[in-house]
């Protein structure tokens, strides 16, 4: 069974996006196995400066690639490939079937991923051009795994 990990810079906080979630999570249990890594965001002022903010995000870069390794990274950033549910399920199906070990998918703090999480990923993934709280994120990020297992087995959620 594949191994995916997503590592999440913060906590949530809100019970409605824990319960998401969770009801995902529920939900890919007969597909793979999914575990979640909270990994604790970087103390910023309340109005940081540039430096500050890049200073923060090399340090959380630094906790990711460690919670990383090993694994297969996926990025999630504005930059990255707009891919389809399909192209995805595709994506994850052909890592699984060459038996790779476990998927990690970054999804980064307020203020996004350091540049080093981003050069060193294996492959960089946006969710849309639009920009989402990183809390939504995780949990569309969450519902388009969920997708593309049922896609790859053939179910009835994706229509």
């Amino acid at each position: 069974m594949i191994k995916i990990r997503l590592i999440c810079m913060g906590k949530l906080k809100e019970p409605f996006w824990r319960a998401a979630c969770s009801e995902y999570e529920k939900r890919l249990r007969p597909f793979c196995s999914l575990s979640f890594l909270e990994l604790p965001e970087s103390r910023l002022p309340a109005a940081p400066s540039q430096k500050q903010i890049l200073r923060a995000l090399e340090e959380e870069g630094r906790r990711i690639l460690r919670a990383a390794s090993g694994a297969v990274l996926a990025a999630l950033c504005i930059e990255g490939e707009r891919i389809s549910s399909e192209q995805l399920a595709e994506r994850i199906g052909g890592l699984a079937a060459r038996g790779v070990g476990p998927i990690a998918f970054a999804v980064g703090s307020s203020y996004g991923l350091s540049g080093e999480v981003k050069r060193k990923a294996d492959f960089r993934l946006s969710l849309s051009p639009m920009t989402f709280p990183h809390q939504l994120a995780r949990v569309m990020l969450c519902e388009q795994l969920y997708r593309s297992f049922e896609i790859l087995g053939h179910g009835k959620y994706h229509k």
